[in-house]
């Protein structure tokens, strides 16, 4: 784990805290409330400088980061007091930093697809002469537009679809000649990649800004767009069914990743890029960004006390009932929520130390 990996780790962490914080902290200046800190870490203040009437910091740990707003856990009379604003100003205010880290994941993904040499498509080029689908109505020129009850976007949306499939009959909903038809299709084991498949090559283009690629076509600017968006949507989808099957006990351990389970991936993914190019290393860093993004983005707008989707929930009660729940009960809920956060990133760390021994 050497310092490199370490440092690139913090600066796409740091990155994706600012983003976060100055989502909340643009939306809660335009709706005038006085911001009192914007924070890059967390713990011991390491820097400032006050401009204007907010002070900028950066704090000792490297991980997390906060806006903090007069009025935000306690009452205060101040008009520009948090507290004082109504509530859907107050859920803007909230709501927007996740938001920042979605249209954060979309921009790195869509500069990843921009300039890829490959970028690859449900559409079918070739039918596998050994697969199920062959016989079962699948024909070059189809794009796959539904397997199940998911919706195929990009071709990464096949793994979600087809994940915990078992080998029964799927019912696919392809386009072909601009109709819709439906297809009973029994997909097939592919044992070097341990996972199920259609049975299909999928098409592959090149990116708009990339160098010319033998046999690949260049997507289009709105090609650009639609898998950079659906791509950003692939990776918040991922991150709700992971912390649901979390939740609900049916995640293995080794599939959890914390700091450093990260700082490994992020070691990894320069080892094995540097042989190609700097570019190629810069893409995969834009990638793992994007997913961090789209993951802290999906994460903070859980219901979860101490978490922006915990303040959602406790503004949309005030909005129900006419009035706001008493500050002392809910800053004991946040602290609560937050404890308990501390106490399960604690875990992931342990399980990452874990994983190094055995040689994961």
């Amino acid at each position: 784990m050497s310092i490199i990996n370490i440092l690139l780790t913090l600066l796409i962490f740091s990155v994706l805290v600012l983003v976060h914080e100055a989502g909340h902290f643009t939306v809660a200046k335009m709706c005038g409330i006085y911001v009192e800190e914007f924070s890059i870490g967390m713990g011991p203040l390491i820097y400032s400088k006050t401009v204007g009437e907010t002070m900028y910091s950066i704090r000792a740990v490297p991980m997390g980061g906060f806006c903090r707003m007069l009025g935000e856990d306690e009452d205060n009379k101040d008009n520009r007091a948090f507290n004082n604003k109504s509530v859907p100003a107050r859920m803007a205010v909230i709501f927007t930093g996740p938001l920042m880290n979605f249209v954060f994941a979309f921009i790195a993904v869509f500069i990843v697809c921009i300039t890829s040499s490959s970028i690859v498509q449900p559409y079918v080029t070739e039918v596998l002469a050994n697969s199920n689908a062959a016989k079962q109505g699948l024909e070059t020129g189809d794009k796959i537009l539904k397997i199940g009850n998911e919706s195929i976007n990009t071709y990464q949306d096949l793994y979600l679809a087809l994940d915990g499939c078992t080998g029964e009959n799927l019912n696919v909903v392809v386009k072909r000649n601009d109709e819709k038809v439906h297809l009973k299709i029994t997909p097939i084991k592919d044992d070097s990649q341990s996972r199920w498949i259609i049975g299909f090559r999928p098409l592959v283009k090149s990116g708009y800004f990339s160098g010319p690629v033998e046999g690949y076509e260049k997507v289009t600017m709105s090609e650009i767009v639609h898998e950079s968006f659906f791509t950003m949507i692939f990776y918040v989808k991922s991150v709700v069914i992971g912390f649901v099957r979390l939740f609900s006990l049916s995640l293995s351990p080794d599939d959890v990743a914390g700091p450093i389970g990260i700082v490994q991936v992020v070691g990894q993914t320069v080892s094995s890029e540097m042989q190609y190019s700097l570019s190629a290393v810069v893409r995969s860093l834009l990638t793992i960004s994007a997913l961090l993004s789209a993951n802290l983005g999906a994460i903070n707008l859980f219901p979860i006390p101490a978490m922006d989707g915990g303040r959602l929930a406790f503004l949309i009660v005030e909005g129900l009932r006419g009035k706001p729940i008493d500050r002392n009960k809910e800053g004991f809920v946040h602290f609560i929520g937050f404890v308990l956060l501390v106490i399960f990133m604690l875990l992931v760390a342990s399980n990452d130390i874990l994983r190094i021994f055995k040689g994961r």
